[in-house]
């Protein structure tokens, strides 16, 4: 008898003990957001220098199901919603198509890859991200080193807000007047 008294003495101690030595609940999350902040302080790496714009069918090639989730965006519709007498108004092309007024950008319907708010208004220009990445394309997962590799050859997001660029608040850009 004397033995399990003993042995529940024991667990018992053992248990306040392992619980003075683990974090709680509010401990654990105070670490988690301080880790959380720190990476978000933290600034994003620069993607490599003299990108190109590829167009969303390059980008489509890897990132399938987000290219699907896409083109059933307003956004996918951005240009060919555009009434036919505004198609070539650079004050237009500007929030309607990806890269107008960049060298490699929307220049002329001829560039209907670009003739729509597509993945690269976001992220950047993606040439650098297609060389990077194509080594990996048949992978089911990537290492570390190749998830950091790809990762730091195109912006997350840009780091301006590319999005306030065309959208204010909860409108659409203020702009004149037109004819649909």
């Amino acid at each position: 008898m004397w033995i399990r008294k003993a042995f529940v003495g024991i667990l018992v101690i053992s248990a306040i003990a392992l619980a003075l030595c683990l974090p709680g609940p509010r401990e654990a999350a105070e670490a988690l957001a301080a880790q959380e902040d720190s990476a978000a302080q933290a600034p994003e790496p620069a993607p490599p220098e003299g990108q190109t714009y590829i167009g969303m069918k390059a980008c489509s090639a890897c990132h399938f199901e987000q290219f699907l989730v896409w083109r059933q965006d307003k956004h996918a519709q951005a240009f060919t919603n555009l009434p036919a007498k505004y198609k070539t108004d650079a004050s237009c092309l500007k929030c309607h198509t990806t890269g107008f007024g960049e060298p490699t950008g929307y220049k002329t319907a001829a560039d209907a890859d670009l003739a729509a708010v597509s993945c690269e208004v976001c992220h950047g220009p993606g040439s650098k991200h297609q060389e990077i990445c194509k080594p990996f394309a048949t992978a089911k997962t990537l290492s570390p080193q190749q998830e950091k590799l790809a990762r730091d050859s195109i912006y997350k997001v840009q780091p301006s807000n590319a999005c306030i660029e065309c959208h204010t608040a909860k409108a659409h850009k203020a702009h004149p007047k037109y004819d649909k």
